[in-house]
């Protein structure tokens, strides 16, 4: 065993609200202090590279990639999952247009394509659908293609602007 994982390393931050304090191997990556030590499954690990994006969490109001993150990075951070932001409500209504536009089938990547479109969405406004392909040309998803998850975003982004200007 290398010794990034026999030593360990205290940490506190807050996770979806709430306070945690933890003792975490060195080298364990954000997204399995999440996953395993916490139990909040909705991250996944898919590549472990950075690349597909099912890992994506948001730090510090930032969407990031857990598995290229120390879980002792984010002593300190403020870090929220897919659990946090839809106990909040916060995506309530992209979660409701990607069921609506069948813009998820296996969910493999939809926790990582939410919080990432949440922080577009968080910009204001309404992006132009080539925005919202470049904003998640980070996530990958085999299954659906990315239209109806395009339209999902899209409907959200003009139903805030909407619901903002009355």
């Amino acid at each position: 065993m290398s010794d990034a994982f026999r030593d360990r390393i205290d940490i506190a931050l807050t996770v979806n609200g709430e306070p945690v304090e933890a003792r975490v191997p060195a080298g364990r990556h954000l997204v399995d202090f999440l996953r395993l030590d916490l139990g909040l499954t909705g991250s996944h690990a898919g590549c472990e590279h950075g690349v597909c994006g099912a890992c994506t969490v948001k730090v510090d109001g930032e969407a990031v990639r857990g598995c290229l993150m120390l879980a002792a990075q984010a002593d300190g951070a403020e870090v929220w999952t897919l659990e946090g932001l839809t106990q909040s409500g916060v995506i309530r209504d992209l979660q409701d247009a990607f069921v609506a536009r069948n813009a998820l089938q296996c969910g493999y990547c939809t926790p990582g394509m939410l919080t990432s479109i949440e922080e577009l969405l968080n910009r204001g406004g309404v992006p132009e659908r080539a925005e919202i392909r470049e904003h998640l040309s980070g996530n990958y998803c085999r299954c659906t293609g990315y239209e109806a998850i395009v339209d999902a975003v899209e409907s959200v982004a003009r139903a805030r602007a909407e619901k903002g200007a009355a």
